[in-house]
Formats: C-alpha cells, structure tokens, sequence
C-alpha cells in the first residue's frame, strides 16, 4: 500500500483581506432591483462561465438584474440557463480593439447600468474604458491567476502587466478563494479593495447514491481539457492501477480546447494501452446527471486555479474528490477529510490515492459526507450571489459617496 503523503497547505489565511460571509441572508422581498453588466468572453462554457450563468440566475433574488454583454460570444450565448438576462454581442476584431468600450459605454447610460462586472484579463482591458466613459465602478472577478498559466513567459507576463493595467481604477476585485487573494496582494492590489466571495453551485437534481462502488470503478475527470489540467497524468496514473489489476475505467467528461490536443490526448491513451478503458464523453450541459454515475473525480490540475466549479460540483453531488496540491483545489480539499491530495505533474501519486480508496485505507463514505456537509455550509449558489450582491451594495455606496464629495 501507498504510504500516505503529508500535506501543508502554503495558503493558509494571513492578512486576510475583506471576506464575505458564505452564509447567505434571505432575500427581501420587495427590493428595489439594481441593473449591473457582467462583461465576458463568451467562447467557452466551462467554470468561469457556470459562475457567470448562475450569478445571472440568482441575483435577482438579491435585488440585482444582470445584463451580459460579450466580446467573443460562441458557447456562453447559447448555453446559459440565464435565458432571461438580455445579451449584447460586442465583438471584439483583435486582442487590442477597445471599439466595445464605445458601444457598453453608451449601453450602460442608456439601460441604466450602476456596475460592469468584468470576468477576464480581456473584459477588464475593454471594461475598464467602458466604466470611465459610463462613469460607473468596475468590479473585477478574478478566475484564475494570469501569471500561473501554460504558455510563454514573455506573453503571460505581458497579460499580466495588461491586466494590472486595466485595474488601476478598479473598485473591488472579488478573489474566488484565499489562495487567489494572496495572489492579487502579491501582484501590488491594496488589500481593502480585494473581497472572497467562494465560488457556489446548487444542489443537483440527482445526487450518486450512498453505497460505496462494489464492482469496477468509475473513475472521472471533469475539464474544459488542455495542457494545464493534467490529462496525461491521469493517464499514466490509470494505465499504472491497471496494470496491477485494480478494476477501473476513466470517464473523460468535457470538451477540449483544441483539435490538436484531443488528438495528443487520445494518442497518449492509446500508446498507454488503454484504447478500451476510456470513455471520452465529451462536453455536456448537464454536468450533475454525469457527475452522479462517478465514484470518484479527479481533478490532476498542474497549476494554480481559481476555486476549481467541477470540485464543488462533485462535492454537491455526493463524489468524494481527488486533487492536487495546488492553489484553489487545496482552499477547499482537506486531505483525508473532505476528500483527496496528490502531488501535481506525479502519476504515482495520484495512482497511489486512488488505491487507498479502493483498498478501504480512507473511507469512501466519510469523504463523501464530508463534502456534501461543506457544500451546503459554505459553497452554494445562493451563498455566492449574495456575498456578490454584498459587494455590489458597498461599491455602489462608495462610488454615491465618492461623487457627492467630488
């Protein structure tokens, strides 16, 4: 049996910035509703945009309508379960074109917008000139961390500097986690302009039944797949609890994002020999009905995230989880309590927890009740439109205080 790993989390709360609380008050009827503009990319549809579509879903109840706006609307348009929450489509024609900026200015005076709410280091460069020519405050949702990103060193700090750019002026930046928050002090944000606001999902329709597996395990992992998420890895790790003859199959759920790397993927399985072990289900709206058939998801991410939707949404569906040491996915996993840690970029490690499950070393269904218990406490839907309606009702004060002493 794997010995197991000792894990120290280096995110540990210090300094902490300005936190919203996860409990969330109940919505006062009656409530004068206040139209904000969330500005998002729009090509994909994967965890930064569930927030976005559950944000447009749920604020309302906090007396907040939601207009969106994108800038390379695809996936997002027709996807959202937002349906009612109008749209603008505001192409952008290159990475630098700031033409949007004139148009969601003039938008924003017209349908009487009080806040752009921008998603991407992209939406806050075109945000930005958007909210100075409207003369509204921006908020910023920080998903990610720009610097931590597959790529080169010179483009990803180029982003960085644009995006550091682009919110001088901001008026709150809401960190997804405490790891993203230490994030945004390091990169020179004052700490009483940054707000935690966890991510949040709803309780599924169907969540997996309570009985550990018996039979083969149903492996999953959950992505919008690309270098950063460590398919390979999982891979590997699979091919390696196979051939020591641990029933089991992955189940690979979501789109990927490009053809080029499907292809490296699926080769990668095929050289590891198991062409006939994976499931390649591909991308799927309704991510809980998939996520309830698994008796563990893995997420094997090799760099920093934001705080990580698919684990909550294993969480709210009653999937004990297995991740990795890395920032976000350590803000809400607790090593053998709420669920699993392995080392990032290590295949044996992985492989190694996955075999203390299915050999009973942790229990299945403790980890389980852990995290649905943490799900409802601290990561729902409604938690996190409220401690977003609570940020949106301080800024907004703020900005009438700032504009009668101007």
């Amino acid at each position: 049996m794997t010995p197991t790993p000792t894990f120290e989390s280096p995110f540990a709360p210090a300094d902490v910035p300005v936190v919203v609380p996860a409990a969330p008050p109940a919505p006062s009827a009656g409530v004068a509703t206040t139209r904000v503009l969330h500005l998002v990319n729009g090509e994909h549809y994967a965890g930064a945009e569930k927030v976005q579509d559950l944000l447009g879903l749920c604020l309302p109840e906090y007396g907040f309508d939601v207009t969106y706006a994108c800038l390379k609307p695809d996936r997002f348009p027709r996807m959202r379960r937002a349906q009612e929450a109008d749209l603008l489509e505001v192409r952008m024609g290159t990475r630098i074109d700031l033409r949007p900026s004139l148009r969601l200015a003039r938008e924003i005076r017209e349908r009487g917008l009080r806040i752009i709410h921008t998603h991407t280091p992209r939406a806050a460069m075109v945000g930005q000139l958007a909210a100075r020519l409207a003369r509204v405050p921006l908020v910023h949702h920080v998903h990610g961390q720009t610097l931590v990103e597959v790529g080169r060193r010179g483009i990803r700090w180029l982003s960085a500097h644009v995006e550091r750019l682009s919110l001088r002026r901001v008026a709150r930046l809401i960190a997804v986690s405490e790891s993203s928050a230490k994030y945004l002090r390091e990169q020179g944000f004052p700490a009483d302009r940054i707000s935690i606001v966890p991510n949040g999902v709803p309780v599924p329709v169907v969540r997996r039944p309570e009985t550990p597996p018996r039979d083969i395990w149903k492996i999953g992992t959950v992505a919008l797949f690309r270098p950063r998420k460590g398919l390979e890895v999982l891979l590997e790790a699979i091919a390696a609890l196979r051939a020591q003859g641990r029933p089991l199959r992955l189940c690979a759920i979501g789109s990927f994002e490009t053809p080029e790397y499907e292809a490296h993927a699926r080769s990668h399985a095929q050289r590891l020999g198991l062409a006939g072990a994976v499931d390649w289900i591909g991308f799927r709206h309704d991510v809980a009905a998939e996520m309830a058939q698994l008796d563990v998801m893995v997420l094997p991410s090799l760099l920093a995230e934001g705080l990580p939707m698919v684990v909550i949404e294993a969480m709210a569906a009653g999937v004990p989880v297995l991740g990795t040491e890395v920032a976000g996915i350590v803000d809400v996993i607790r090593h053998d309590d709420n669920g699993l840690l392995a080392r990032p970029n290590d295949a044996a490690s992985l492989a190694g927890q996955v075999e203390r499950l299915m050999q009973g070393a942790v229990d299945w269904q403790s980890l389980r009740e852990r995290a649905l218990a943490d799900h409802a406490t601290h990561y729902s839907d409604r938690a996190m439109a409220a401690g977003v309606a609570t940020v949106y009702r301080e800024v907004i004060a703020q900005h009438r205080d700032a504009r009668c002493r101007g």
